[in-house]
């Protein structure tokens, strides 16, 4: 009994595989990279596949087309946005710094007529550079214009004066200062031009 056992619990360990049907057996197994189908291949299908493919390439092509769209529409935006802000804060600060110009105005009056030999007039100048230093940080910039061709664009004519020697349109005198932030004019240069 014990023989029989044995080779019994031997015949059992080398028999593990499992067992086959016989449609199992008679139908083949596909080969690698081949897919196992029920139907058989047919022009028919492959014309029907065929034309499938090719609807699905055209949607993704569209797919990919309005997504190329939306990605430009959104930097246009980000860059209409980012150029917006920039504008209002060059706006807003040009409203500041204007404010200012009314003070420089008066500073350069009190140190043009300013008496020498007082050491509170040196107080003055220097409150003025720091002034004038600030603004220019800011990206204010003085418009020449003394000697200039006048220009409508950053000139305000108060008077023309016929001058010998000058020629016609010349800016003999800056009544007040023009300044601008950029290339924006804040304010016009106030000037007597010659006739």
């Amino acid at each position: 009994m014990s023989n029989k056992k044995s080779r019994k619990s031997i015949e059992d360990e080398q028999d593990v595989r499992p067992v086959e049907t016989e449609a199992e057996a008679k139908t083949p197994a596909p080969e690698v990279g081949e897919q196992a189908s029920e139907e058989p291949v047919s022009e028919e299908n492959v014309e029907a596949l065929q034309a499938e493919l090719e609807q699905y390439r055209s949607q993704a092509a569209e797919f990919k087309d309005g997504w190329q769209r939306a990605l430009a529409d959104f930097q246009n935006y980000k860059r209409r946005v980012e150029n917006e802000k920039s504008e209002t804060y060059r706006i807003a600060a040009g409203d500041i710094l204007k404010r200012y110009l009314a003070v420089m105005d008066d500073l350069e009056r009190a140190l043009a007529v300013r008496p020498a030999d007082l050491a509170w007039a040196n107080g003055i100048e220097l409150i003025y550079r720091k002034l004038q230093t600030i603004l220019e940080n800011e990206g204010l910039q003085r418009i020449e214009a003394e000697g200039q061709m006048f220009d409508p664009n950053f000139h305000e004519a108060v008077s023309q004066e016929p001058v010998a020697g000058m020629e016609s349109g010349t800016v003999i005198e800056v009544l007040q200062h023009g300044y601008m932030l950029g290339e924006r004019v804040l304010r016009p240069a106030m000037v007597r031009v010659a006739q």
